[in-house]
């Protein structure tokens, strides 16, 4: 099985990827085709996810019913602590909803360390806490001892959901720390916690911006496992082990990859595909593509597709012996660029596009309609009647 192979490698890529508990960005150099630009670091989670924004509303929420002053609730949770006396679940929901600096992170987290010892062995379907401290951390940019936490082995069993691996994978990821965001990732495999279709996508993000012969091994096996298992890849998370494939200079294993993508009908797909074909030379099935998305006779609130100019450079690299070539690659291109389908956008700003989430229903809501559809009568009176 694939995973038993990755599993075997684990010490190995722990030892490779160590950061003694330092935070620090790989540095790894890219081709010019995969620019890796300050801009280009962002967060591939959604708020569906994420849930940030009903996160603080909650937070504030608490502390408007809050009884006496947040610093007096502090002080007495910390003579409690030194008491060690018993923490209960609703303190520290309560404790996690008042934290508004990184000090009080550190109180919430020791907090934490005594809950989990005196609760390690709860029963299934209690609360989880591990994602809400996963998004206070989020909120305040305390990646690292969001890391350092979820790491940890004495608090095993606390991060018991996906959730809170991909959360301190995001922030990782989106503050340039793939190293530790790799750890983070191996260190969920090894606590056994089920991968989620948001994990393969943070991971495969986490692997292709490492762009190592580990990442590249542990990307390979994640998908292998996944496919064997029948478990839902999304669409970006091939598109990046697609693309760290290319990076690797292997491109029939990239295309190997494009092909299980269900609908690679999207930006990235499109320029992914010139781009494997450019590197195996098939220029004739490149220019067939730039032809199809002129699309001349389409109509003009249809969308076209856009190539990136990184794609268009590394189509006229591959070109530049032949003259005939040359010359019908040029054309295209300058067709494509009257029409406005060569974008500056970079190949990695491509990939590490934020998902929108699930989309909200675009009917009236029940706050804004003020009579029934169905008798027409005033929504308040039908709803006291029905």
């Amino acid at each position: 099985m694939a995973f038993r192979g990755l599993t075997g490698c684990v010490p190995i890529l722990l030892r490779n990827v160590k950061t003694k508990g330092v935070i620090c960005a790989n540095v790894t150099k890219q081709s010019d085709c995969w620019t890796c630009r300050v801009g280009a670091k962002r967060h591939l989670l959604s708020e569906d996810i994420i849930r940030l924004q009903e996160f603080q509303q909650r937070k504030l929420a608490v502390s408007h019913q809050m009884y006496g002053g947040k610093e007096e609730y502090f002080q007495k949770f910390d003579q409690k602590l030194q008491k060690k006396e018993l923490v209960l679940k609703d303190e520290l929901k309560l404790l996690l909803h008042l934290c508004q600096t990184p000090d009080d992170v550190v109180t919430a987290r020791s907090a934490i360390y005594r809950y989990h010892e005196e609760n390690f062995n709860m029963a299934f379907g209690e609360f989880k806490f591990g994602p809400l401290f996963m998004r206070l951390c989020y909120e305040l940019g305390l990646e690292e001892i969001a890391a350092n936490a979820i790491k940890d082995k004495t608090l095993k069993g606390f991060f018991s959901d996906s959730t809170s691996f991909n959360i301190a994978m995001d922030m990782l990821f989106m503050k340039g720390y793939y190293d530790s965001a790799l750890e983070v990732l191996i260190s969920m495999m090894e606590q056994g916690v089920p991968l989620s279709k948001e994990t393969f996508t943070v991971a495969f993000g986490v692997c292709y911006k490492l762009n190592t012969p580990q990442s590249y091994k542990i990307c390979s096996a994640l998908l292998e496992e996944a496919q064997i298992k029948g478990q839902r890849v999304p669409r970006q998370a091939y598109c990046f082990a697609v693309a760290q494939a290319l990076k690797q200079k292997d491109p029939e294993r990239a295309e190997s990859i494009y092909t299980q993508i269900m609908s690679p009908d999207s930006q990235i797909c499109q320029n992914l595909k010139v781009l494997m074909l450019a590197m195996a030379g098939a220029v004739n099935d490149i220019l067939s593509i730039l032809a199809l998305a002129l699309m001349p006779n389409s109509p003009t609130f249809v969308k076209k597709p856009e190539f990136s100019q990184e794609v268009v450079d590394a189509l006229r690299l591959q070109t530049a012996a032949s003259p005939l070539l040359r010359e019908r690659v040029e054309q295209a291109v300058a067709k494509l660029q009257m029409s406005g389908q060569v974008t500056p956008l970079s190949l990695d700003r491509m990939l590490c596009l934020t998902p929108s989430g699930r989309r909200k229903p675009t009917g009236l809501s029940l706050e804004q309609r003020k009579s029934s559809r169905r008798t027409f009568r005033s929504l308040q009176s039908t709803l006291l009647i029905e």
